[in-house]
């Protein structure tokens, strides 16, 4: 099986290549639109793109951690952590196709 990262850059030069916009162009929405990603998220608000997925925010508590090397406990202050949940759509899709390529794995 295949895994091959596409990065931001790749998927701004299909977007103008769909588009006909220019890449600069492509880049720069793809840039707005991860920037309100985070600046929402920032606030504490939650990101719903329908059939896609959701992103979110929660707070994960203060907890006790042990260094491994060491042996010593630490303290682990608590934090906001972004949380993404697939979107019914997306799960569908990209379940059909990873068992396409397993399937073709298997022959």
């Amino acid at each position: 099986m295949a895994n091959r990262t596409v990065t931001k850059r790749e998927l701004c030069e299909r977007i103008a290549k769909q588009t006909g916009y220019a890449q600069v162009i492509a880049k720069e929405v793809v840039q707005m639109f991860l920037d309100e990603i985070i600046a929402e998220l920032a606030k504490g608000n939650r990101m719903e793109f329908r059939n896609f997925g959701v992103f979110d925010t929660r707070l994960q508590p203060a907890r006790k951690a042990r260094n491994p090397r060491t042996d010593e406990v630490v303290d682990v202050p608590a934090k906001a952590v972004v949380c993404f949940k697939v979107g019914k759509d997306m799960q569908e899709e990209s379940q059909s196709a990873l068992a396409m390529l397993l399937e073709s794995d298997d022959q």
